[in-house]
């Protein structure tokens, strides 16, 4: 049973007269009290009556924010989205955000009461102002974690353990990593995990100051990790070690022979790459698609509680990695 507004007002601890007007006239309650009665209609699933009239109405609107519509993981995640939202009658709209958070603050606050839900993607945001902001629209995270929320996580965990193993066996003994942007929910895992695994697996590691997630900003990187001594780098995406393998050819370092290259998505690109990319495959075609059925679900009533799915990853080897130099 699709929960109700008076599951709303004793979730919350207030009258349900105070819950109602939350929704109809918001500007009468102090800003405490509207955050408790919205953090717990987000939390049960609950809808206003005029959302729930929309979602039954079929041919809802849905809105997907992304940080960067250039990077080729988001493509996927956007066609993939809209070919599950085209066979539930739904239309996808899509907002960039250029990386910036003022800009996906501004985007949320704009969407929220113009779409039936919001499909967030590696938002740059803290989690607690992600659910405040969004209020009573259903939303999903993709790669982005916050209690009480539908999430959707690309896991990279697996993927960098088969990386950081590999790069042992073939005899490497220092790594070094470029981080992302240190608002990527992603970004401070990630470190934390490949200290970790390089530890266990007695590689030297060093972490680099984060850059863009861009082609040229790991061009720009390139000259900083051969100055750590590393023989092999992973890097936050794949599109930072693109620009890592061009400047370290500029610099008079070939990959693989003098420099392992190991990126993290899989894109398309990789396969084509000068040399093809090793890469941490992580299965984001279908996180577009999984979070248009975990909107569908809390839309048409069916969801009971908040799900996060994990998407494993797994290493995709190619030319970019070769025994260490001797």
């Amino acid at each position: 049973m699709a929960p109700t507004l008076t599951d709303v007002a004793k979730q919350a601890d207030v009258a349900l007269s105070t819950a109602s007007r939350a929704f109809s006239d918001p500007q009468r309650l102090g800003p405490e009290t509207l955050r408790k009665v919205l953090s717990a209609a987000q939390e049960l699933g609950y809808q206003s009556a005029a959302k729930q009239s929309d979602a039954q109405a079929g041919g809802s609107t849905v809105a997907m924010v992304v940080p960067d519509i250039a990077n080729p993981v988001y493509g996927t995640l956007v066609k993939a989205a809209q070919g599950e939202g085209r066979r539930r009658k739904q239309t996808l709209v899509l907002h960039d955000t250029d990386r910036d958070p003022e800009r996906e603050r501004e985007a949320i606050a704009h969407l929220r009461n113009e779409v039936a839900a919001i499909v967030l993607c590696s938002s740059r945001l803290p989690p607690d102002e992600i659910a405040e902001l969004c209020g009573t629209t259903p939303v999903v995270l993709v790669n982005q974690e916050v209690e009480g929320v539908d999430c959707v996580l690309g896991d990279a965990a697996e993927g960098l353990r088969q990386a950081v193993d590999y790069l042992a066996a073939l005899g490497h003994s220092k790594l070094a990593f470029v981080p992302g942007s240190p608002q990527s929910w992603s970004t401070p895992r990630r470190i934390e995990l490949i200290r970790s695994l390089s530890a266990e697996a007695g590689l030297d590691l060093e972490v680099l100051n984060w850059r863009a997630e861009t082609v040229s900003a790991g061009t720009a990187v390139a000259a900083s990790v051969l100055a750590t001594g590393a023989t092999a780098v992973i890097t936050h995406n794949d599109l930072v070690s693109f620009g890592v393998i061009k400047g370290a050819r500029a610099l008079g370092v070939e990959v693989p022979t003098g420099l392992s290259v190991i990126g993290i998505d899989d894109v398309a690109l990789t396969e084509v790459s000068n040399p093809s990319l090793t890469s941490i495959s992580i299965p984001w075609a279908k996180a577009g698609a999984l979070s248009m059925e975990l909107l569908g679900e809390i839309l048409s009533g069916h969801r009971t509680a908040p799900r996060t799915q994990l998407l494993p990853a797994q290493l995709v080897v190619r030319d970019s990695t070769a025994p260490a130099p001797r």
